[in-house]
């Protein structure tokens, strides 16, 4: 039997090391380390995928998790959650078509993309920790 109420903790871990490949992932690039930049953003990838696998296996057992804050913390939080919500959807297909054409050496296709890419799979990353610790740990009970 798993216990799903640790999965809430997982997603946010597993968000927060996609931010965290991410980052260093374009570091790397922007210091002309290709190989290890492939390497950190195959990383943010799978974390992402990771998540992803949990996020929906949590959420096809628990169903909803309503936001318990009040007055402005539910404010920023709704104003947090449903651009994250947006933007995971668009960047579903970004992140797969970005590395694609890394993967088979379409630089000059990948980098355009790459640029739009990178912050919004940044800031949804981001986000989904924020969303979880609003949700989970600051407001848990109102």
């Amino acid at each position: 039997m798993i216990d799903y109420t640790i999965l809430p903790g997982l997603n946010a871990s597993l968000n927060g090391l996609s931010g965290v490949f991410l980052v260093l992932g374009y570091l790397a690039i922007r210091n002309g380390r290709a190989r290890l930049h492939r390497g950190l953003m195959l990383s943010a990838f799978t974390s992402s995928t990771l998540f992803l696998i949990s996020y929906l296996t949590y959420h096809f057992e628990v169903q909803f998790t309503p936001f318990k804050g009040e007055g402005v913390a539910r404010m920023v939080y709704f104003a947090i959650l449903i651009p994250h919500v947006i933007l995971a959807v668009v960047m579903v297909p970004m992140v797969l078509v970005t590395l694609h054409r890394g993967l088979k050496g379409r630089f000059d296709k990948h980098r355009p993309l790459a640029r739009w890419t990178l912050p919004i799979w940044l800031y949804v990353s981001v986000t989904g920790v924020l969303v979880y610790l609003m949700l989970y740990v600051w407001y848990p009970n109102g």
